[in-house]
């Protein structure tokens, strides 16, 4: 398994493993390139096992997982077992599955560039605020005045600049990047 924030990169690591692995019999695939749940950017392979045996129950278990922008591969070597359809496709699935359970995720959550400008007198409180909340410092620059760049979620960047404003008795600087990170 790996992570897929799009088609791309789902097809880029399938493509890795058919490399390192070139004489496997199967490489059978899912993915889900988008939030948990969303059928928008979904791919699947069967790779030669019978039709919907393999790639099928493999993104359904992905779809079912509540974890999104991902990607499965189970490369697979003959061995002279004889599965059937159904235990074809509940090894697919229960293989997908038992990945899944020992995945460490991390919810994703979508991010402002922020930036904020202080005197020195005000940095110790502005620091304690940045490590009291789940905001991500990427750069200190101590000059005339302090700047810390943050990403903020979305959500909090109209409560920082309140807080901020508090802290500093009106005299800190938010500026806000336009785009998503």
């Amino acid at each position: 398994m790996a992570h897929a924030p799009d088609s791309d990169a789902a097809h880029a690591f399938i493509q890795t493993l058919r490399d390192e692995f070139p004489d496997a019999t199967h490489h059978c695939w899912a993915f889900v390139a988008g939030p948990p749940g969303s059928t928008a950017h979904i791919g699947m392979s069967d790779d030669g096992e019978p039709h919907g045996t393999a790639g099928r129950p493999m993104l359904t278990a992905l779809l079912h997982s509540g974890v999104g922008e991902i990607v499965a591969v189970s490369t697979r070597y003959y061995g002279g077992v004889k599965l059937g359809t159904g235990g074809l496709s509940r090894a697919y699935s229960g293989g997908v599955v038992h990945a899944l359970e020992g995945l460490p995720i991390e919810e994703k959550v979508d991010r402002r560039r922020v930036t904020i400008t202080v005197g020195y007198a005000d940095v110790d409180g502005i620091q304690r605020l940045v490590s009291e909340r789940s905001w991500v410092l990427t750069e200190e620059v101590f000059g005339g005045e302090v700047r810390l760049d943050l990403l903020i979620p979305v959500d909090e960047v109209e409560e920082a600049r309140r807080v901020v404003a508090d802290r500093t008795r009106g005299s800190g600087v938010v500026d806000v990047e336009e785009g998503l990170d």
